[in-house]
């Protein structure tokens, strides 16, 4: 029986055609790869509907005595 009746897929230089698997593929890891990010928008200043800019240098100053 030929190849081409055979049931096994061929390519045009009559070699079984190689199935190749999720296993197979190659997947780039780099550090640019991002899932997620690192801050929705909804959790920024805006997001909470406040002003943009903080008040830290107020904080720091008003820190308690007992932080230091």
């Amino acid at each position: 029986m030929s190849p081409e009746h055979s049931g096994t897929p061929v390519r045009g230089d009559d070699h079984p055609a190689v199935a190749h698997g999720d296993d197979d593929r190659v997947v780039d890891l780099g550090d640019d790869f991002v899932v997620l990010p690192e801050q929705t928008a909804d959790d920024t200043d805006r997001g909470w509907g406040e002003r943009a800019g903080g008040n830290d240098d107020w904080l720091l100053a008003e820190r308690p005595p007992h932080w230091d």
